[in-house]
């Protein structure tokens, strides 16, 4: 099974949330049982080829929980969880961003990372970058460091992949115009 698998369970939904937008919808990937575990298997090849040594991986809720969840597993090591804002009951930091549509807050537990951690983060999604670069934002400010982003699928068009910090590794397991 290969890229190709991943990409055969992946659907594009036309006007979808609204005219004009192509939506990847990642249910029946999620769905497949084979697919889901060829998704940490192939994430954690991208990791090894790119000679990355996480101690943690960390994802935004709400696909980011389950494809991150799925790769720490696979490779033995914890998942952090970064939430919306109010979701999580202990002392957090907290970072405000920017989408296509207006703002959000995301959220992370203040004691959720050690100071050595190197921390990969995973979402399903790589659009503008906007998420992705609040991911960053909260793990700097809980002092541990970011080895790179991870992401199942690219839309290269809307190129968050150039916003995202330089001095990290970005990938992605399918990539769209």
């Amino acid at each position: 099974m290969s890229i190709k698998k991943l990409e055969s369970l992946i659907v594009a939904v036309p006007d979808f949330p609204k005219p004009g937008i192509l939506f990847r919808d990642v249910t029946p990937l999620l769905a497949d049982p084979a697919g889901l575990t060829l998704t940490a298997k192939l994430m954690a090849k991208r990791i090894k080829q790119l000679k990355l040594k996480p101690t943690v991986i960390a994802g935004p809720e709400s696909r980011g929980f389950i494809f991150g969840v799925a790769l720490a597993k696979h490779l033995g090591i914890g998942f952090v969880p970064i939430r919306k804002r109010g979701k999580l009951p202990r002392a957090v930091y907290d970072c405000e961003y920017e989408l296509e549509y207006g703002m959000d807050h995301l959220e992370v537990h203040q004691d959720a990372f050690h100071a050595n951690d190197q921390v990969l983060l995973v979402d399903d999604l790589l659009a503008t970058g906007g998420t992705a670069n609040a991911c960053v934002e909260l793990v700097k400010k809980a002092g541990a460091t970011v080895l790179g982003s991870l992401f199942v699928i690219e839309l290269k068009g809307l190129k968050g992949r150039d916003r995202m910090p330089k001095n990290i590794h970005i990938d992605s397991l399918v990539k769209y115009e």
